[in-house]
């Protein structure tokens, strides 16, 4: 397997050093910041006696290094400052991720993409639009790393191992995402039988803020450990074909009832990357909420639709 990374920053950095920790391909780091992959790079793999890593990880300013990957995590864009939205970022990072995806068509045409930058559900839709590629081809990370945030609090606070959470956000990464309560449970047992119903809104609405609170707490940069590990973890999925069931931004085109538009909803990650979409069962509440989500991205869609009308 060939892995490439395209942003070297600390994202893309924490997701190179995990690909090579887990020994799940060689990997290539691209940054246009001239010598920055180079030296994160030469650092990393100083680590590799002590962590006992024999895969090859490369850093570089040149796209051409990418060529013949089997999988592209971009990570590439502007990290959000307190204040601001994911969806402040997305004039910026639009522009941005279309040339990261004109040179991945141009030097890894047969590559899947993995996209972690924000706004991660319309920079998903941009790329599957401006690659052309097949639509199992292209997934965001934004659900495994917002199920990861609400795991963690649920475990937090029933002060039970995390290894017992079993937790599902869907919808888009932004506060109008939807974690299920319903879906969630510690050990089997149903998170609504654990605790009341005021606390579970209170870890959901840390959850939605779980990446502002960060923000917050840091001034001037963002997460990066979380995201970077939920990214490797749907890495991980396609390397070892996991079958692995992981909540995950796709194109719809009818399942939930919606059409073009790039969404979190749990999918199969194999060999073949976003092999199956799961259509759950859901309820009125949810629904609605879901309904909420997609208002926020098509809106989003529709303000950088320039971008891809003539891909």
């Amino acid at each position: 397997m060939k892995i490439s990374i395209i942003g070297g920053g600390h994202v893309g950095a924490t997701c190179a050093f995990l690909v090579a920790q887990k020994e799940l391909g060689d990997v290539v780091l691209v940054d246009i910041v001239e010598g920055l992959p180079i030296g994160t790079v030469l650092d990393m793999m100083q680590s590799s006696s002590v962590e006992k890593f024999g895969k090859k990880v490369h850093g570089t300013n040149s796209f051409k290094d990418i060529c013949d990957s089997n999988l592209v995590v971009v990570t590439a864009g502007l990290a959000r400052k307190p204040g601001m939205t994911r969806f402040d970022l997305l004039a910026k990072n639009s522009t941005i991720i279309k040339s990261v995806i004109e040179n991945i068509v141009k030097f890894a045409p047969d590559s899947m993409i993995i996209m972690v930058t924000n706004p991660l559900d319309i920079m998903t839709y941009l790329s599957f639009k401006v690659s052309g590629f097949e639509k199992n081809r292209v997934f965001g990370m934004s659900g495994v790393l917002d199920s990861a945030r609400f795991k963690y609090f649920i475990a937090d606070e029933l002060d039970v191992s995390i290894d017992d959470i079993s937790g599902l956000v869907i919808g888009d990464h932004s506060e109008s995402m939807v974690p299920l309560p319903r879906f969630s449970s510690v050990s089997g047992i149903p998170l609504v039988e654990l605790l009341s119903e005021a606390k579970i809104d209170r870890i959901i609405e840390r959850t939605k803020k779980g990446g502002a609170e960060i923000v917050a707490y840091l001034k001037n940069g963002s997460a990066f450990y979380a995201p970077a590990a939920s990214a490797v973890k749907m890495v991980e999925a396609v390397v070892k074909d996991k079958k692995e069931i992981l909540p995950a931004c796709v194109y719809l085109e009818g399942e939930y009832g919606l059409t073009d538009i790039c969404l979190g909803v749990p999918v199969k990650i194999g060999k073949d990357g976003a092999e199956k979409i799961i259509e759950l069962d859901l309820n009125s509440k949810e629904k609605s909420a879901l309904d909420e989500s997609v208002k926020s991205i098509k809106e989003s869609i529709d303000n950088i639709s320039y971008l891809f009308t003539n891909s």
